[in-house]
Parts: C-alpha cells; structure tokens; sequence
C-alpha cells in the first residue's frame, strides 16, 4: 500500500512537472503580414496552356505582366499580459524558414514559445524567398540560380557531426560530435526544414526587415546565422528602433568600419561549441570579435557568451534547437531584463 501510495504521489508531482513545462499560451492577439517587396515587369515570354488540374482542361496563361516579388512574411503573437517592454523580432539563418525558431526536430517547444510564454509581443518571420514569403522567377527577378543543401550537408557543416562523411540516414551510425546536444534522433525532421535559397538576395532582404523594424519598433532583435549581417544593417540604419540586437552565431557582421553606427544598440553575442575544430568558424567567430571590439571602442555596448567557457559545453550550430535550448532562451532573457526591457 505503502509503495501504491509512494508511486501515485511521484506520478502526481511528475505530471505538475509536466504541466508547468507545457502550460498553455495565453494571446490577445495573433496574425501574419507581409512587409517589403516591389513590382515587377516581365514581357517578351510565349503564352502557354497549362492544366491545373489533372484530367481538366487546359487554361491560356500568359507570362506576360506586373508581378509582386521580394515581400516578406511575419507572423505575431501578442501575449494577454505582456511583461516584455519592446516586441521581439526573431530572425532565422540561411536556407531555413521561421520554423527555426518553432518546435525543435525532437518535438520540445522552441524559443518561440519560451519567449511568448514569458510574455514577450514576438514577430516569427520568413525572410524574403523563404517559405511562405515565396519566391520570384529567375533569371528574370533573381539573377542567380538557387542554392538547395543535401541532407548531408547541414550535419557536416553545422558543427552537428564530425565532418565529411559524418552523416548516416540510420541514426545509430551517425557521427555526431563528442557530447554534442543537438537532437539527432530528430536531424530527418531538420533537414525536412531546409529551402532553397539565393546569395544574390541580400538588400531586398534588408529592405523588408527595415521595413518590418519602421512598422513595430521600437524592438529587441534576435538574429541567428546568415541574418547576422542582416540584424547589424538594419541596427545600423535604425539605432532609433533596435534597442537590444542578439547576435546567435552569426555568419557575418559587416565592415568594421560601421561599427559606430550602431553605437547606442546593446549587442549579445552568443556562440556554441566545437568552433576551434571547424574549418571556417574560428575565422568567422574572430571576424565578430574584431566588430564588437570596434563597436566598443565607439563607445558602444558588445557582451559575448561562449557556452563552453560558461559550462554549457556540446552545442551545434542549431544552438535554438539544442537539448539546452531552454537554457540558452535564459541567458538572452537575463540579459535583456538587466537592460531593464523585462517588467
């Protein structure tokens, strides 16, 4: 009786566990827009007959006329009691989509929940040619040919395996790295995320995340990867409306010479593991040191986290979907409420 006793008390207390680590989202709003974008004139192209249905009949299309191109899509969540003072604006990294910051591969919640569970207003986007921004015609829009990755290619280059030849579609002959956290049980799921991207997109990119930041800021902005760049361009010309700029590995931080631009932006820079064994991150993380002491010496504001050097040891690239993920959204939550952004 004793030990029915014991076992139903632990099931109880393990279920409230539970139940506080899913508790439901409370929102007074929530919706999607489009930002940026332009139109675009295209003549010269043959008519077709395309079917839209198979077994339909044909129907006359003609190529020929003004298309919408280059816009971007936000989706929002606006909290029933907001404790974050500024919304929060994640964007996501190359050849990905806003689902990077939605549930992880493994199915845990991601820091889009985390952060609208501790009240923050937060925007998910899907930057321009991603996902359901869409994507323009090329070479008559975009002028290069679009880049797709193998289901190799991220767990090789993501510091998630141990380089070439690491990947193995049965996960029990993966290579992943020694200690590493990110979920490689879910890596089928991640890849499944992955979308065609161009190199040639970047200033329609940064007109719509400026265009974004002129419609909700002032903002706290949260930028991973190849949005790096993006989240210091659109800094740079909106010091007004970027009030904190959280940099999660980025890939590139722009000329150091612009660093005092952003002068009055507070900057959180975060990097994970493994980066020293990498070929191409020791030069990419020094790149971002040599910014944040150039932005320093403006008289400007650049804290830097290495997990490793805090403890937090075994992170990927994908450090937003790591098994301490939870606990990577807390370091950028204390720092923002030591700006004072957090009620």
């Amino acid at each position: 009786m004793k030990n029915t006793l014991s076992i139903s008390i632990v099931a109880l207390i393990l279920g409230a566990l539970v139940g506080c680590a899913q508790a439901p989202i409370q929102l007074s709003q929530m919706g999607s827009f489009h930002v940026g974008g332009r139109e675009v004139v295209i003549s010269g192209k043959p008519i077709k007959e395309v079917y839209f249905a198979q077994g339909g009949v044909p129907a006359k299309v003609d190529p020929n006329g003004v298309y919408q191109v280059e816009q971007m899509y936000v989706q929002y969540f606006i909290p029933k009691d907001p404790r974050g003072s500024l919304p929060l604006l994640m964007w996501h990294g190359g050849g990905l989509s806003g689902v990077t910051y939605e549930t992880t591969p493994d199915g845990r919640e991601g820091w889009l929940n985390y952060f609208v569970k501790k009240g923050w207003s937060t925007y998910n986007s899907d930057a321009v040619e991603r996902g359901r921004s869409g994507w323009a015609m090329y070479p008559e829009v975009f002028k290069t040919d679009p880049v797709f990755l193998t289901k190799e290619n991220p767990f090789e280059r993501f510091r998630i395996g141990q380089g070439a030849g690491s990947y193995n579609k049965d996960v029990s002959k993966m290579k992943p790295m020694p200690g590493s956290l990110f979920p490689i049980e879910g890596y089928d799921n991640f890849t499944k995320q992955n979308v065609p991207r161009w190199t040639s997109t970047d200033e329609p990119t940064i007109a719509a995340y400026t265009e974004l930041v002129d419609k909700v800021c002032p903002c706290v902005v949260v930028v991973h990867s190849q949005s790096g760049l993006f989240g210091i361009r659109v800094a740079q010309a909106r010091p007004d409306k970027v009030k904190a700029l959280v940099l999660v590995e980025p890939a590139a931080v722009g000329a150091i010479a612009d660093a005092p631009k952003m002068k009055t932006v507070p900057v959180l820079a975060i990097y994970g593991d493994y980066i020293e064994q990498d070929s191409r991150w020791p030069t990419i993380r020094g790149n971002g040191i040599k910014y944040y002491e150039a932005l320093r010496a403006s008289g400007g504001s650049a804290d830097v986290i290495d997990l490793p050097k805090i403890g937090m040891k075994g992170n990927s690239h994908m450090i937003m979907m790591d098994r301490n993920s939870d606990q990577v959204a807390g370091l950028i939550q204390d720092w923002l409420a030591k700006l004072g952004l957090y009620k």
